[in-house]
């Protein structure tokens, strides 16, 4: 069987019920006939587009429709000499999957210098920090969940002891300094999806994407901001080229990979 991989709510590509040294050749009274996987006769589906040559193309592909799709093309061979008629069947196997694009997730670790562990300013501070990041994404139906930080003091070996937060976040998609995540799935995701139905992970993964490039602005500022525009830093301020982001992606419930079985679409869902 040839395995066919359909993104959901898309065309399939059309399925040729031939083989290729079959269609280099003159084919007598061709015939053809689709079995879909639950046994019936494609002709007539209102999602199966049958072509008068064989071809299928499959219309608005659903998780329910993956299986095994199954063409056996007759056609007649005539003798030469005798002018016999010799009918001839040739059978044609397809395993098509459904599949999603991944949501794309982005953990986010930052690091901002503090005077002090026990400083009472640390937890306000980062309790500020994500209600700024998550008004920088807020129109784009993200937000920032996962977040959390830690005090650590650091041995540096030009300015001895330091104390750092290490922050994260992650929004259902990324993470912030000890790491944040962006959730494309916020509140108001479900009339985004609604308006583009076809598109949905799409859709949400360019959200996601934007909110990943206006958060790692917002720390290139907190740079430009330490250098140019402060004589004195801050009693908590973020530390230079501190800012990292991990890509996650994840699949929706019902659906995984399997880069041994699939090798063909590794990162598909």
């Amino acid at each position: 069987a040839v395995n066919v991989y359909v993104k959901v709510f898309t065309d399939s590509p059309l399925l040729v019920c031939m083989d290729l040294s079959l269609s280099q050749e003159e084919i007598i009274d061709p015939k053809y006939l689709w079995i879909g996987p639950d046994g019936k006769n494609l002709e007539g589906q209102t999602y199966a587009n049958l072509t008068e040559t064989g071809k299928l193309m499959l219309m608005g592909f659903k998780e329910s429709m993956s299986g095994a799709y199954t063409c056996t093309l007759s056609h007649r061979i005539i003798e030469t000499m005798t002018q016999e008629e010799v009918d001839v069947f040739e059978t044609y196997k397809f395993m098509l999957y459904a599949y999603r694009e991944a949501d794309h997730a982005y953990q986010i670790s930052v690091r901002f210098t503090t005077k002090g562990c026990e400083l009472a300013a640390n937890a306000q501070f980062f309790e500020e920090l994500k209600k700024i990041l998550d008004n920088l994404i807020s129109d784009l139906t993200c937000h920032i969940i996962e977040s959390s930080y830690k005090c650590h003091s650091i041995k540096t070996p030009n300015q001895g002891l330091l104390h750092e937060l290490f922050v994260t976040f992650q929004d259902v998609n990324v993470y912030l300094f000890s790491p944040p995540i962006v959730n494309p799935f916020a509140p108001g995701w479900e009339e985004v999806c609604q308006q583009v139905p076809y598109d949905c992970e799409d859709a949400t993964n360019m959200k996601v994407q934007e909110a990943r490039n206006r958060i790692g602005e917002f720390f290139s500022r907190q740079t430009y901001a330490l250098k140019h525009e402060f004589q004195t830093a801050p009693t908590i301020h973020y530390v230079d080229n501190s800012f990292s982001v991990t890509h996650v992606d994840s699949c929706r419930p019902g659906f995984g990979k399997n880069d041994i079985t699939h090798q063909n679409c590794a990162g598909c869902c």
